[in-house]
């Protein structure tokens, strides 16, 4: 009776409820990793939200960051993976070899940012709506996400047909708003997790 209602594939709930607060358990000590990283976040977008060449240069870096994370990760799974394992340390290599450029100039990686900038919406729009239907049989918010996608493509559209210094401001402001967002959410997450290791 219980198989049938887990369904097939999936873990027994009392399993699975077990394997999470194992999970918990390892994680809350580390709970003030998401309270320095948040405000970190936070200070980031603070100086971005300047509008001065600061600002620049800290998109700049952030950007680099990015890459910098996302080449070890590849690299990471190439080491692991048994298939095509030189294609991920490949990918991860140039991943880290961008983030060195962005490193070197992050004013210039702003203006490549800038240029393309109704490019890059267009690319997050197109998968914010994929991915909402996607996920459409799982959640029921589906479409917030489905809603963010096509502004997001209107917002491409329209910054496309702006000039540059505009397109400049409009960086800033995405950027600024999306470090703080990320640092209050990680914020609220490392007191999430303080609290799991107090109970």
């Amino acid at each position: 009776m219980t198989t049938s209602a887990a369904g097939p594939g999936f873990p027994e709930p009392a399993l699975a409820s077990s394997e999470s607060s194992v999970m918990d358990r390892e994680v809350a000590p580390f709970w003030w990793l998401w309270l320095v990283v948040g405000i970190a976040w936070i200070v980031a977008a603070l100086v971005v939200l300047q509008f001065d060449s600061a600002s620049i240069t800290t998109i700049g870096v952030i950007v680099g960051c990015m890459f910098a994370f996302s080449g070890v990760q590849q690299i990471v799974v190439g080491m692991v993976t048994e298939r095509l394992r030189w294609v991920w340390v490949g990918v991860g290599v140039l991943f880290l070899a961008a983030s060195v450029v962005c490193f070197i100039n992050p004013e210039s990686t702003f203006v490549g940012l800038a240029d393309v900038l109704g490019f890059l919406f267009l690319g997050v729009g197109i998968w914010w709506t994929v991915e909402a239907f996607l996920v459409k049989a799982e959640t029921p918010l589906w479409w917030v996400g489905l809603t963010s996608g096509i502004l997001m493509i209107v917002m491409a559209f329209w910054t496309s047909g702006q000039f540059f210094i505009e397109k400049a401001y409009i960086l800033l402001v995405f950027a600024g708003i999306w470090a703080l967002m990320h640092g209050v959410t990680d914020i609220v997450r490392a007191f999430q997790v303080r609290s799991l290791r107090d109970a």
